[in-house]
C-alpha cells in the first residue's frame, strides 16, 4: 500500500509541477492571441490523440479544419494538452488513481442517461465466485418465500406468441435476504445455483403475461454449464448467446431480449420509496461496442423515461460499458431491443423486488403495445 501511495503522490507533483509550466506558457500565448481568443477552444469528437493529430493538420488545410467544427464536443487545448502529458483528466478525479489501483478500472464508465445524484460510484459491479460457491443450491428463506407467494396468482392464460425472451448471462447471481443472509458485510456470499436472479425473470414473464405480452423465461444454469465446459465465469456472455440464438431460430416473433442481472453494490445505492412502497432501483446496461448499439441506446432511454415518469427515481440511468474487464457487446448486436437490466442489488428483498418488476413489466408492456398499434 505504500508504495501505491508514494506512486500517487508523485504524479500529484508531476500534476502540479506542469500546471504551473502550462500556465504560465498559456497566459503568454493568450495575451498574445487575444485577438482571436477562439482559437483556444474547438468543437470536436472522438478519441484524443487522434483528434489532436487532426487538429494539427487542420491547421495547414482548411478543409480538414472545417470538417472538425461540426461535431458536439468542446476540445479546450489546454485540458486536452494536459491530458495527454499526465494522463489525468481534469474534470474526472478518477483518473488520478485509476491506474493506481487494481480494480479500478471497472468503474471508468460513466451514465449516458443519469437521475439527479447518480454518479460513478453507483455503476453496477460484476463479481466473480469460486465456481463451487456459485454452484451451491440452497432454498430460499422463509420470509421471502412467504412474500413471494403473497398476493393473486394470475390464473388468465397465456399470449400464444411470445415476443419477449428473458434470460440470465449470470444466473448465480442471488440477494442475501432470500439466502437468509441479509446484512452479511462480504457482498460476494450472495450467489446460488437455484435461489438466484431466475426468480426475478420468472415473476417478470408472469407480469409481462397479464399485461397481453407473451414471455419466454429461460432458467438456464449457466454456472453449472461453465463447469461442465471447464470454462471460466467471464465467458458466461457466450453460453447464453447461444440461447438467445436457439431461441430466435425457433420463434421469429422474439423481438425483445432482457438479460436480467443484480447489482453488487449496496442498499443505499439500489432501493428507493415511491409513495409509500420500497423498490428496487434499476440500471439498463448497453454494450458500447456492439452494431445496433445506437437503436439499443434508442430502447434503453424509451424505457427509462416512461419508468421514472411513473416510478420517480427507480430507474438510475442508462450505463454504455466497453473496454477491458468487460463484454462490450452482450448479446446486443443479435437484436436492437435487447439490453442487460441490473434490478437491484445484493441486499434487496423480496417485496422491494416484486415492486420493482411490476413496474418494470408496466414500462416494457407500455413500449411494447405502441409499437404493435404503429405495426397493426
Amino acid at each position: 500500500m505504500s508504495r501505491i501511495l508514494m506512486r500517487i503522490y508523485r504524479k500529484i507533483l508531476l500534476v502540479f509541477a506542469i500546471l504551473i509550466c502550462t500556465t504560465s506558457l498559456f497566459v503568454m500565448a493568450g495575451l498574445l492571441s487575444s485577438s482571436n481568443i477562439s482559437f483556444f477552444k474547438f468543437k470536436v469528437n472522438g478519441d484524443i490523440g487522434a483528434e489532436v493529430f487532426l487538429r494539427i493538420i487542420g491547421y495547414e488545410n482548411p478543409l480538414i479544419g472545417h470538417a472538425l467544427t461540426g461535431a458536439n464536443m468542446d476540445f479546450p487545448i489546454f485540458s486536452t494538452g494536459f491530458q495527454l502529458l499526465t494522463n489525468v483528466e481534469m474534470k474526472d478525479i478518477r483518473s488520478l488513481i485509476r491506474s493506481e489501483l487494481p480494480g479500478f478500472m471497472a468503474f471508468d464508465s460513466n451514465f449516458i442517461i443519469a437521475e439527479d445524484g447518480v454518479d460513478f460510484t453507483d455503476i453496477p459491479v460484476e463479481s466473480a465466485p469460486p465456481m463451487d460457491v456459485l454452484l451451491q443450491e440452497r432454498n430460499m428463506a422463509a420470509k421471502e418465500l412467504k412474500e413471494l407467494n403473497n398476493g393473486k396468482v394470475y390464473s388468465g392464460s397465456s399470449p400464444s406468441e411470445k415476443a419477449v425472451f428473458i434470460y440470465h448471462t449470470h444466473s448465480w447471481e442471488s440477494y442475501l435476504p432470500l439466502l437468509g443472509m441479509e446484512g452479511a458485510e462480504n457482498e460476494n456470499e450472495a450467489v446460488d445455483g437455484k435461489t438466484n436472479i431466475t426468480v426475478v425473470g420468472e415473476l417478470l414473464g408472469q407480469e409481462l403475461e397479464k399485461r397481453g405480452v407473451g414471455a419466454s423465461v429461460d432458467k438456464t444454469n449457466i454456472g453449472l454449464m461453465l463447469d461442465e465446459k471447464g470454462w471460466l465465469t467471464p465467458r458466461s456472455y457466450e453460453i447464453s448467446r447461444s440461447l438467445v440464438q436457439k431461441a430466435m431460430a425457433g420463434n421469429q416473433k422474439l423481438n425483445y431480449f432482457i438479460d436480467l442481472h443484480r447489482d453488487s453494490v449496496r442498499k443505499d445505492s439500489t432501493t428507493t420509496v415511491i409513495n409509500n412502497q420500497p423498490y428496487a432501483r434499476i440500471v439498463l446496461v448497453i454494450g458500447e461496442e456492439n452494431k445496433n448499439f445506437q437503436k439499443n441506446l434508442q430502447f434503453a432511454n424509451e424505457l427509462h423515461k416512461i419508468l421514472n415518469k411513473q416510478y420517480p427515481g427507480i430507474s438510475k440511468g442508462v450505463l454504455p460499458k466497453k473496454g477491458v474487464g468487460v463484454d462490450g457487446i452482450y448479446n446486443q448486436d443479435l437484436n436492437p431491443n435487447s439490453l442487460v437490466v441490473e434490478v437491484g442489488g445484493v441486499d434487496n428483498n423480496m417485496k422491494e423486488l416484486k415492486n420493482t418488476v411490476e413496474a418494470l413489466a408496466e414500462a416494457i408492456s407500455q413500449i411494447y403495445w405502441k409499437a404493435e398499434e404503429v405495426n397493426g
